[in-house]
């Protein structure tokens, strides 16, 4: 199995380089000041327990690879970018090989699956960084992270099996799993957080408004009929397999929506993941007024060009229309 990663980002540049470390034939697609400086210097991955740098093959577009039956492509991606991702990859000659959408939100594999065949759904957790080209930051010990993998919509296959048998020898903690999506919808609700804790940075008030999101969106899913898994703290494979460490010389930098913001990629992926509660809730008369709140302070970080933590917690409140106390 060749393993295609498109996207080195802070999962993506984790899962090439910890694969090809362990041995294993990756190719990379990356963009800009990312695929120079992996091409210059290799991936560099700071773990709690070391420094790992990995080469390997790293191109810019689909169109350079040829694409071989055994191949299996890792879409890592952030979501708002899967549209012209699956564009690359229609363009550049890919049929069957199994598609993995290794991805914040529950819309991609969906999407994936109108160009696809064989479309497969992973739950990535996975506490990583990415800020400086070339380099990426994973706080996962002892295993770099945890990754249920299951067919789309339902099931498990060959190509799951194979593909969590070569992640655990990557030191990441892989599972075959029939419900994947229930998985992925339980990671789809911690991911809320994800906007209040941008805008506000963490702490107490975070968590309090995280609650209340979650409480609409369960609400929500409730009436659509979909269910969910837990996958975050009480889930039992944490304490065991992947904890939070301190990586020496570095500070968290937040959620994936706090890098983009950060890094001033001028997208967010929150219309993905609060967005898809407002969508369910308009879809099944189910009022959703916080997590549409959470869309509007998405746009209004990205207008105004903001920084990470910039708004005061009365200000985000009174977007998600919380009334003061």
């Amino acid at each position: 199995m060749r393993v295609i990663v498109h996207g080195i980002g802070a999962i993506g540049g984790t899962v090439a380089a910890t694969l090809a470390l362990a041995g294993h034939e990756v190719v990379g697609i990356a963009r800009g000041a990312q695929l120079a400086a992996i091409r210059a210097q290799g991936m560099v991955v700071r773990t709690p327990d070391r420094v790992l740098t990995a080469r390997f093959d790293c191109v810019a577009d689909p169109s350079e690879i040829t694409f071989r039956p055994d191949d299996a492509i890792l879409l890592t991606v952030k979501s708002q970018q899967t549209e012209a991702a699956l564009d690359q990859l229609a363009r550049a000659g890919v049929t069957d090989q199994p598609l993995f959408c290794a991805q914040n939100g529950v819309a991609n594999e969906r999407r994936a699956l109108r160009r696809f065949p064989n479309v497969h759904g992973v739950t990535v957790m996975m506490p990583a960084d990415y800020l400086t080209p070339g380099e990426a930051v994973c706080y996962g010990t002892p295993r770099h992270g945890i990754f249920d993998i299951g067919c789309y919509p339902g099931g498990t296959d060959a190509a799951d099996t194979a593909l969590a048998a070569v992640l655990n020898t990557a030191g990441i903690a892989a599972f075959a799993d029939p419900s994947v999506m229930e998985s992925k919808y339980g990671k789809l609700l911690m991911n809320l957080q994800n906007i209040v804790e941008t805008a506000i940075g963490a702490g107490e008030a975070a968590r309090r408004l995280h609650a209340l999101l979650e409480a609409e969106a369960k609400t929500v899913l409730t009436a659509a009929g979909i269910t969910w898994r837990d996958v975050g703290a009480s889930d039992p494979r944490r304490a065991e397999l992947m904890r939070m460490g301190k990586v020496a010389g570095v500070q968290r930098a937040g959620s994936s929506t706090a890098q983009s913001l950060a890094r001033q990629t001028g997208s967010l992926e929150t219309d993905f993941l609060n967005g898809e509660i407002a969508l369910l809730g308009r879809l099944h008369g189910v009022p959703a007024p916080l997590n549409t709140g959470a869309l509007r302070l998405a746009a209004r970080l990205l207008r105004e060009g903001l920084a990470p933590g910039a708004l005061p917690v009365s200000e985000v409140e009174a977007m998600l229309g919380i009334q003061p106390a």
